[in-house]
């Protein structure tokens, strides 16, 4: 198939921050027609599909980062937008439990963060205070964030591009859909997908997992590379419920790249326990035991990939073990409510975090959006970038009109 005339506009990935540029640029530039593709049979099916469903506050990330900005000002959008539309969500708050005393230090330093980051409502307070909110809490100290929230997340991709195509109804939604190469000139793009080319006067690419090789077709000079890491969760069964009232979060290693396991309640009502954080043999493998030949050749040929692990060898083991041991997962659930045992839990779903690494293993990289000609790339957008969606978005639509990619 070939597209009969070509788009104003192409974007590239059909998971939260694609459909949020894809809303944002329909907005500005009302008559543009736009052309939305997604390779996989239905939209958010990665990383937007299967992470946590949590609405963050913004309380972890360095003052004036990116990721702090967006997740405070994409909050507020995205809550607006599930109450306008009618998608699902709660601002149920968290808290953030302190389960011994060398964890203090680290709850002051997230504690000072939130503040600098103007966290509405955030309080330092005691472990009674924290069992009066999460009354099976093991804490001594703790944080509570009233404006932490849960949201479903696939809802709210599919209700962006509904609203978006109610603006421009010419503009497209594509599945199955596959980008595999792109040309440009001075005139505009061409995309090249397993179903025929599709052109347009500029592109966007939102691909998660893929962005990095996509960016690469596109002329992009990239030295990190993507590594995916899977997260496992389980779920609580129905009679260990009343255990979690709503968020419960441990305060972060900072010598691990990752938050830690943690309870969520979903707007479905079951309570997720989770993620752990390995590497995974498949970027888009969901299994424990899936793999990709050219996935794992990339990522183990990568010199950032080792020195991740080798700055994080003892966590990386303990992951890996918890990963086929209910029972070590369950002992680090735990540490937070003492009261869980094995018959409480069953295994639930995994999801699959893209990690743009740089060559030393750094992880810490902020969201990053870059042009290339006449092409906007999203390389980088870890968590919170599903909170920060629509703020993402603005400044993806902010790189397309200061590239003149729609007039």
């Amino acid at each position: 198939m070939t597209t009969a005339k070509p788009f104003d506009l192409i974007v590239v990935g059909g998971g939260i921050v694609g459909a949020a540029a894809f809303l944002k640029l329909q907005k500005r530039h009302p008559n543009a027609r736009i052309a939305l593709l997604e390779k996989e049979p239905i939209l958010s099916d990665h990383q937007t599909g299967h992470n946590s469903g949590v609405i963050h506050s913004g309380l972890y990330y360095p003052p004036g980062s990116l990721k702090a900005i967006n997740c405070v000002k994409g909050r507020h959008e995205l809550v607006a937008f599930a109450k306008e539309y009618g998608v699902d969500h709660d601002i149920c708050g968290k808290v953030v439990a302190a389960a011994s005393a060398d964890e203090l230090p680290m709850l002051e330093k997230i504690h000072g963060l939130g503040l600098q980051n103007e966290i509405e409502g955030l309080e330092r307070i005691s472990g009674d205070a924290v069992r009066d909110i999460e009354p099976y809490v093991n804490a001594i100290d703790g944080l509570w964030v009233p404006c932490t929230g849960i949201i479903d997340f696939r809802g709210a991709t599919a209700k962006m591009v509904e609203v978006a195509r109610g603006i421009q109804p010419e503009s497209q939604v594509f599945t199955g859909v596959e980008a595999q190469d792109f040309t440009q000139d001075e005139s505009g793009v061409e995309v090249h997908t397993n179903q025929g080319v599709f052109a347009g006067g500029g592109l966007v690419v939102c691909a998660g997992l893929q962005a990095d090789r996509l960016a690469r077709k596109d002329g992009v000079t990239l030295p990190e590379r993507v590594v995916g890491f899977r997260g496992d969760y389980y779920e609580l069964e129905d009679h260990a419920k009343h255990k979690v009232r709503n968020l419960i979060y441990p305060v972060p290693n900072p010598q691990f790249p990752f938050l830690g396991v943690h309870f969520t309640r979903m707007t479905n009502g079951d309570i997720e326990c989770g993620p752990n954080a390995v590497f995974t043999f498949k970027r888009e493998g969901y299994g424990k035991t899936d793999f990709n030949l050219r996935d794992t050749y990339e990522a183990l040929g990568y010199s950032g990939t080792w020195r991740l692990f080798l700055k994080n060898m003892s966590f990386g083991i303990n992951e890996y073990r918890r990963a086929f041991s209910k029972r070590l997962f369950l002992k680090t659930l735990q540490r937070l409510i003492p009261d869980l045992e094995m018959d409480d839990l069953r295994p639930g779903r995994s999801g699959v975090r893209a990690l743009l690494l740089r060559p030393d293993g750094d992880t810490k990289d902020d969201f990053r959006i870059v042009t290339h000609g006449r092409s906007v790339h999203v390389l980088n957008a870890p968590s919170p970038a599903a909170t920060a969606s629509l703020a993402i978005g603005d400044h993806i639509a902010d790189h397309v009109d200061r590239q003149g990619l729609l007039g």
